[in-house]
């Protein structure tokens, strides 16, 4: 049952899973009003989210025209379903209380995206903010109607799969333990009864749906888990509801909204438009994409970024993918290694298609995968066919810079002409005396004259190669069942875990 989850999971990236979800629970509540369960006219619920999407669609291709910034249709409906989960639907036709906020948080939501954006990064979740703005310019609030007793186990599973997909665990045990403590702590001191308390929080609150859909937005989460957990426990504890200061208390919208400067001021803040420069044939059926950045812009070897092309009829897994560069800090160009596969998605065929001074937008920089401060650090890196491209960052970020470092690395390919970057490792087993072990998995496939190892790479191999292979640590970057795989492999040889780096970013797939 799980591993049918994970597959399910990696063939859509995150902001389409969220849009299933959001989807999935308007069609759960339009059932549940149709019996009775939600005090809502179901087709009230149809026309309040038909209407508010009418809305952000018109708004943000004003706004887009007005800025002349690239479009995201996936963002745009998005936001406009959040809104529709916890604004109020339609009364009466009549319902001028809808119509005003529907409109002033529809237009509000899509226009923040530009106008409160710095070198073109938003600041603020699009829904929090205008809900925010509304509460405080019309007097008029948001219901989070979402947060009811019969829409608990919808959230429930839907927030589970999102945060399963992007691994932001760390983000929601911040959050909800901070929250948490901070609203029973309140109670106790209230003479609350704490069982009651809990169950009312959980269940009668949209905590859930708040947590879950709208706290884990990566555009405005801080970029390494060390930050992640700050900005959870921030937004958890302005979420209580007694946090005010003198008559003016704190609200979910709020609660982020203060929670997103926070992760704006210790977050990069690049947005870059990159032009091709050139794509080079690197491996069978694997091409480097080098562009020319805008600006120039500072990131870690081993980082990702969120890319946004802009293509035709996109695919069910639209038209964003996260990239770790692996182009280092040293180069002047920013450079990409893409692994292409027969029927691929249509944002991997718009790239086959792209041509020189093409543009791609790429933004989100962020990634804990990067080498230790300490240089003292022995490590093995283990990199499963494109996984390679952080390692091509950082060794050649070391070859640039003569820097030092006792390195093992494992490079594990179906046959030899799967083999990427050996330019820049060769370079780097010359100059710095950096290992690298290549590994042909398809036996039969071995050149004649092949010095390297074949098979699989497993304890036994590891342990040949590195002796000191305890004292360790281990970075894994490839295919999601090679990581989990390794894992495996590393605690049978007693490896902790506290030792074991894995590559992540959100939307693997």
């Amino acid at each position: 049952m799980f591993i049918w989850i994970d597959n399910l999971l990696n063939k859509i990236t995150m902001y389409r899973l969220v849009l299933y979800v959001l989807l999935a629970l308007l069609g759960i509540a339009f059932v549940l009003c149709l019996f009775g369960l939600l005090p809502y006219n179901p087709f009230g619920l149809l026309f309040s989210t038909l209407f508010i999407t009418l809305v952000c669609w018109i708004a943000n291709a004003v706004s887009a025209k007005i800025f002349g910034a690239p479009t995201n249709v996936e963002s745009i409906y998005i936001t406009a379903l959040i809104l529709a989960l916890i604004i109020t639907p339609i009364a009466s036709p009549v319902d001028t209380a809808f119509f005003s906020l529907a409109i002033w948080a529809s237009i509000w939501a899509m226009a923040s995206k530009y106008i409160f954006a710095i070198k073109n990064k938003h600041i603020f979740n699009p829904a929090a903010f205008a809900v925010a703005l509304t509460a405080v310019t019309i007097n008029q609030s948001a219901s989070w109607w979402v947060g009811t007793w019969y829409m608990l186990p919808a959230v429930l599973i839907g927030g589970v799969l999102i945060v399963k997909k992007i691994r932001r665990f760390d983000l929601m045990l911040a959050f909800f333990g901070t929250a948490i403590a901070s609203i029973l702590g309140s109670g106790l001191l209230r003479g609350v009864p704490l069982v009651n308390l809990l169950s009312r929080t959980m269940i009668d609150t949209p905590i859930l749906f708040f947590a879950f859909v709208m706290l884990t937005e990566p555009l405005t989460t801080p970029p390494t888990k060390k930050l992640r957990l700050w900005y959870g426990a921030l937004v958890g504890f302005l979420f209580a509801p007694w946090v005010h200061i003198g008559s003016f208390y704190s609200t979910p919208e709020l609660a982020l909204v203060f929670g997103n400067v926070f992760s704006y001021l210790v977050s990069p803040k690049q947005k870059l438009v990159l032009r091709v420069k050139e794509r080079l044939a690197i491996a069978d059926h694997t091409a480097d994409f080098i562009f020319h950045p805008d600006h120039p812009f500072e990131y870690q070897p081993g980082q990702y970024m969120e890319w946004t092309l802009a293509h035709e009829s996109p695919d069910s897994r639209g038209n964003r993918r996260y990239f770790t560069l692996a182009s280092s800090p040293t180069e002047e160009d920013v450079r990409l290694g893409i692994k292409f596969y027969p029927n691929g998605s249509s944002f991997k065929y718009a790239m086959t298609n792209m041509a020189s001074e093409d543009v791609i937008v790429a933004s989100q920089l962020a990634g804990d995968f990067v080498l230790p401060k300490n240089p003292v650090e022995k490590l093995v890196f283990i990199a499963g066919g494109i996984g390679v491209t952080p390692f091509r960052s950082m060794i050649k970020y070391l070859v640039d810079k003569k820097e030092k470092r006792d390195i093992v690395l494992f490079y594990s390919n179906k046959s030899a002409t799967d083999i990427a970057y050996a330019d820049v490792f060769e370079a780097a087993r010359k100059e710095l005396g950096i290992k690298t072990i290549y590994v042909l998995t398809d036996t039969q496939s071995a050149p004649p004259d092949w010095q390297g190892r074949v098979g699989y790479i497993d304890a036994k191999m590891i342990a040949e190669e590195v002796p000191d292979f305890a004292e360790r640590i281990y970075y894994i970057s490839g295919p999601h069942g090679m990581i989990t795989a390794f894992e495996k492999t590393l605690d049978v040889m007693s490896v902790p875990m506290s030792r074991v780096k894995k590559d992540f970013f959100p939307g693997f797939a």
